[in-house]
């Protein structure tokens, strides 16, 4: 089972990457599933239902998301209908939307679960250690194979997940920081881990921000309005090879390419 699951992805550029390679890279890579991070997509803050439409059409499964996706409105509805659309599912209950979604391919299912961090987030959401497990045990009376998308700030706190997750989950991937780390692997328990896949977005920014607009922040403590960057994107994730029979993951990589460039 091959997945690739690519970080948050950010403003117009990111989307326009994503759109217009997503369908060779299904081909080229053998994808049975792809899934993306998606709560940054509309102009870096939040998700219209236009642009979910867009990454669907464009070959997208499943939409996970995390502290942004509720910035949009128009949104709200989009949670009540039943498409492959996460919000992290450690909110408390009476948040609408749900945390994880069973998908099917000919190779099997793949659940996918959504979770929030509380270090440094400034959110009061329910532990994502209690839920993940409590979760997960659900799940694998249905699939063996799942994947865990841990949208958090804290090094510290996406370690720990992993830890308590080996052996239960095929993956735990790390989202928020738009910042991809080098520390892909796969645990002795047979769980992939990353902590950050990075983003889908613009090169020359901060985090997906005009530099300028970041810099001048920084140096006058003014607080400005961020923008989003349109400089050309780089989509940045990772490829899976998942065992459908048990669960385990074969292996992880480090996926990072410019649109019309090989894997880098």
């Amino acid at each position: 089972m091959n997945v690739l699951y690519l970080g948050d992805v950010v403003g117009p550029s990111g989307m326009r990457a994503l759109t217009t390679s997503l369908p060779s890279l299904r081909q080229q890579y053998s994808l049975d599933f792809v899934a993306v991070n998606g709560e940054n997509a509309t102009r870096g803050f939040g998700l219209r239902p236009d642009d979910m439409h867009r990454l669907f059409h464009c070959g997208v499964d499943l939409i996970s998301s995390g502290n942004h996706i509720w910035q949009r409105e128009e949104l709200r509805s989009s949670f009540s209908e039943n498409i492959p659309l996460l919000r992290p599912a450690n909110y408390p209950s009476g948040a609408p939307g749900r945390g994880h979604y069973l998908l099917s391919s000919a190779k099997g299912m793949l659940a996918i679960v959504n979770l929030q961090g509380r270090e440094r987030m400034g959110m009061a959401v329910d532990c994502p250690f209690q839920t993940a497990e409590e979760l997960i045990r659900q799940i694998r009376h249905q699939t063996q194979c799942i994947l865990v998308d841990f949208h958090a700030e804290d090094v510290r706190e996406k370690e720990a997940l992993f830890a308590l997750l080996d052996g239960q989950v095929s993956g735990v991937l790390g989202t928020h920081t738009h910042v991809q780390t080098v520390d892909a692997r796969v645990l002795s328990g047979g769980t992939a881990v990353m902590t950050d896949l990075g983003m889908c977005g613009p090169i020359k920014s901060v985090i997906g921000t005009k530099p300028e607009l970041s810099l001048r922040r920084s140096l006058t403590q003014l607080p400005l309005q961020m923008e989003v960057s349109e400089n050309p994107a780089m989509l940045c994730g990772a490829l899976l090879e998942i065992d459908p029979d048990t669960g385990h993951a074969l292996s992880i990589t480090r996926f990072c390419q410019m649109p019309g460039e090989e894997n880098l």
